[in-house]
């Protein structure tokens, strides 16, 4: 298990549009970050009603359960590269379209539970893979979606990606303005 203190990416370590994710993570240390989100994302989906899981703010927008589904995949995504990199493959990856993903994924027919305990699995797998890096592979950077990203980089773009999600999911379904009506 590392013991290692994973300083925060550079901006020479991700995508410019990335950043976005990478700035809402706080503190320095990325590993109690990742931890800490379970009990929070958690908390958060265990209170929405499973009758309100199926809500969607707007038309056209996804429901509160495929927004779980689409983190859990964005967070397969981006540990898969990670371990990829951080075992130095040089192999470029192709980027993934997230609408034909949610398209393609049959999220509305999961329970909100379910769907909770599966991002807590998925991160619990996340936090063992980033747990047992050494420091050269934290370091190490490949090719996805035609940019170069580093290891440590794709972990904090798994933190932050969850953490704006989180966001909207709290201010655009949850608030009383968006609530769906009984």
């Amino acid at each position: 298990m590392t013991t290692l203190k994973i300083n925060r990416p550079d901006e020479t370590e991700y995508q410019a549009y990335y950043g976005k994710y990478v700035s809402l993570v706080q503190g320095d240390d990325i590993i109690a970050a990742l931890s800490g989100q379970i009990s929070e994302t958690l908390a958060l989906l265990r209170s929405v009603p499973e009758s309100e899981a199926g809500f969607r703010y707007a038309d056209g927008k996804w429901s509160i359960k495929e927004l779980v589904g689409h983190i859990i995949d964005g967070e397969r995504i981006f540990a898969y590269r990670a371990l990829r990199f951080a075992r130095n493959d040089r192999t470029p990856l192709p980027g993934f379209e997230q609408d034909d993903y949610i398209r393609h994924a049959s999220f509305d027919a999961c329970s909100l539970g379910d769907l909770a305990a599966e991002f807590e699995s998925v991160r619990q797998s996340t936090l063992f893979l980033f747990r047992h890096l050494d420091a050269d592979a934290w370091r190490r950077r490949g090719m996805a979606s035609e940019n170069e990203v580093s290891v440590r980089a794709l972990a904090y773009i798994i933190a932050g990606h969850e953490l704006h999600h989180a966001g909207i999911l709290r201010d655009r379904y949850l608030s009383p303005s968006a609530a769906p009506s009984s």
